[in-house]
């Protein structure tokens, strides 16, 4: 073989050589390089999750809504507000009379012109003048009650049959028509037999339903007869006054401190009366009003 072909053979022998050497070395450098990094820490994966749900507070259920305070059949109000009665409902004898005889209904002073509002929500059943009770309004209520207002000086425009009104509403003004000792008003309940009631048991009260109204109770009375003491006597009755006692009523014009000092002492013989009797259902007590006259609070 000659020179040329030994060089050749040579050559290609170390070519072979140094490939197998870079093999080996490219291996162990993979290996080196796949062990640093195994070694590594692992990179710290993120995940994407959903925001959680906000929280809601458990359904309450709403409150129960409380009936209106004014969910009543039938409430009551007084006719003349801030006004005293006089006289209460019961067995009752006036001066120019022989006996006793039911007093249907209570008697409220006020001066004449003050305004007389209806007792209660209801529908005008009648509205005039009679003999006796002068004017009048009279209203019909629930349950066949009806209220009644006497003695009127002037009834409200208005006022007809059929006509609706409201508890608190003007239906006239104190006055002194028919027979009356003095300006005031008359004032009745009746039930739906017309049968008279005891204005006490009612007014400033309020009945949700038939059967809390005192019908029974109401139309009991007292047996012992009052003595009613006034301030006038009517000119058509003082007739009647002259037969009773025998001897002509003087009619005199006095001032006002002569009429406190009757009234005193009619309010004295009250009191001594009633401490031998009972007591009347309903009576507060007795006081003396400004114009002279012994008036009795109810207890309402």
């Amino acid at each position: 073989m000659d020179l040329v072909a030994t060089l050749k053979l040579a050559s290609r022998a170390r070519g072979r050589k140094a490939a197998a050497e870079l093999a080996i070395v490219s291996t162990a450098a993979l290996a080196a390089f796949a062990v640093a990094h195994a070694s590594l820490p692992q990179p710290v994966r993120f995940v994407s999750r959903p925001a959680p749900a906000a929280r809601t507070s458990p359904a309450v259920a709403p409150a129960a809504t409380p009936p209106p305070a004014d969910d009543f059949l039938i409430s009551f109000v007084e006719p003349v507000p801030g006004h005293a009665v006089v006289s209460p409902f019961g067995l009752r004898q006036l001066p120019w009379e022989e006996n006793g005889r039911l007093h249907e209904g209570v008697d409220i002073s006020a001066d004449a012109g003050v305004a007389v509002v209806a007792a209660a929500d209801g529908v005008v059943a009648a509205a005039g003048e009679g003999s006796g009770y002068g004017r009048y309004v009279a209203v019909r209520h629930a349950e066949g009650l009806t209220t009644f207002y006497a003695h009127l000086g002037g009834i409200a425009p208005g006022m007809k049959p059929g006509v609706a009104i409201k508890a608190g509403q003007t239906v006239g003004k104190v006055g002194m028509t028919g027979t009356t000792t003095g300006p005031h008003l008359h004032f009745e309940i009746r039930d739906g037999q017309q049968r008279p009631l005891d204005p006490a048991m009612f007014l400033g009260k309020a009945f949700a339903e038939k059967g809390d109204l005192p019908l029974d109770k109401a139309k009991r009375y007292s047996g012992r007869v009052r003595i009613a003491y006034v301030s006038n006597i009517p000119e058509s009755k003082r007739a009647l006054m002259a037969v009773r006692t025998g001897a002509p009523v003087v009619i005199r014009k006095s001032n006002d401190a002569q009429d406190l000092a009757a009234a005193e002492r009619n309010l004295a013989g009250l009191a001594h009366q009633g401490g031998k009797g009972d007591k009347m259902e309903g009576m507060k007590g007795l006081t003396i009003g400004p114009d002279g006259r012994p008036r009795a609070q109810l207890s309402l």
